[in-house]
């Protein structure tokens, strides 16, 4: 059964949705080369009028960098307008995208607006892409190339002005050989591509990560979940298949097991705590801290043993993104500093050794959100 939505109820949706939106970028937030490349490639494609094809596994965060073009681009002002083309039977995709006339087929009411018309002047953005089938994909092709469509039922053509970013987990080039997804649509939406890694390939961010998400939670809950750093530790050595989705998942639960309480590597649940190392000294518990890359099997089982233990990744062949890891042990300690001066920077950075203004530098540099500069 298809449901209906007025333009108002779109409207209604859209500015309860603001306040999600705006706490979801911080989820881009990291020092790792990966994130900074993509917040790159975002800002370099934001102003202009390309289509944009976002490739990442489930949960990298595709939808977050959609946004966040959106936000940043001459069309903010309209709507961004999300549509989940593996959530939509086939058979209704058509008129979700371009709308009908009242009368089309039984069950049309009335007229409705499609998602095309919804997001005129703003960015449509077709999640799934790679669930979307042949005949669809032709129809949508022809929106691309000529910029017009009908709503179903209806002869009068409606210009098209939307900016449309595709996002798949697929892998579309497999998809194009074996005939499942169309070639020319296929270099349509590849104008701009956008590929996001796996959380395991850029667990350098994991306390970036951990921060936003848990003080995201402590805004909209009121909770505070503090992260220990053995449990940060075995976190950072997880492998993440549902990535940044799974890491909020599970701090989410975490923040209903144990609210307003420290959360070490005991009480994860044990798919994650396997992968804990030494516990460290409880004057060390901060609700963010310095993340372990996957750690390499090496020959000096010293130097894997003293690095394990203080949540620092071993250096191998590979080598490690130094200034990434320098800048979130610079992180952990200013977030400690300035839960234990009470968000007083003056006596935080008296704390670090800083000079004040030293210490207001840092906090913009890494956009801390403080509550008290004296």
């Amino acid at each position: 059964m298809q449901v209906e939505q007025s333009t108002l109820e779109f409207k209604s949706d859209a500015r309860q949705d603001l306040g999600r939106r705006k706490n979801n970028k911080s989820l881009l937030d990291g020092h790792s080369k990966a994130v900074q490349q993509v917040s790159d490639l975002i800002e370099r494609v934001a102003n202009t009028s390309a289509n944009v094809l976002i490739l990442g596994e489930s949960g990298t965060g595709k939808e977050v960098v959609a946004r966040s073009i959106h936000t940043i681009s001459n069309r903010a002002a309209k709507y961004f307008v999300p549509v989940n083309c593996a959530a939509i039977p086939q058979e209704l995709l058509e008129s979700e995208l371009f709308g009908h006339v009242k009368g089309a087929f039984t069950g049309a009411i009335t007229d409705r607006k499609g998602r095309f018309e919804l997001a005129e002047g703003g960015t449509l953005f077709l999640d799934e892409i790679g669930d979307m089938d042949l005949n669809m994909q032709a129809k949508l092709l022809r929106v691309l190339q000529e910029k017009v469509y009908e709503r179903v039922g209806s002869g009068k053509s409606i210009r098209a002005n939307v900016r449309v970013i595709a996002a798949t987990h697929r892998n579309l080039d497999d998809m194009v050989a074996k005939g499942e997804f169309r070639e020319d649509l296929y270099y349509r939406l590849h104008v701009y591509p956008i590929e996001l890694p796996p959380l395991r390939r850029r667990s350098e961010d994991l306390p970036s990560l951990v921060y936003a998400i848990t003080d995201k939670i402590r805004q909209e809950t009121g909770t505070d979940v503090k992260v220990t750093p053995d449990a940060m530790s075995a976190l950072a050595r997880y492998t993440w298949p549902g990535n940044v989705r799974e890491l909020s998942n599970l701090l989410e639960r975490l923040s209903i097991l144990y609210p307003d309480k420290e959360v070490d590597a005991a009480k994860l649940p044990s798919k994650y705590s396997t992968f804990s190392t030494p516990k460290l000294p409880s004057s060390a518990l901060v609700s963010e801290s310095v993340a372990t890359e996957e750690f390499a099997e090496i020959e000096s089982t010293d130097q894997d043993e003293s690095c394990s233990t203080i949540g620092l990744p071993v250096l191998t062949r590979d080598g490690v993104d130094l200034k990434a890891h320098i800048a979130s042990v610079e992180q952990f300690y200013i977030a400690q500093a300035l839960e234990l001066a009470n968000g007083v920077v003056a006596q935080a950075a008296k704390l670090l050794g800083l000079r004040r203004t030293t210490l207001v530098e840092k906090l913009k540099k890494h956009q801390f959100q403080r509550t008290s500069t004296s």
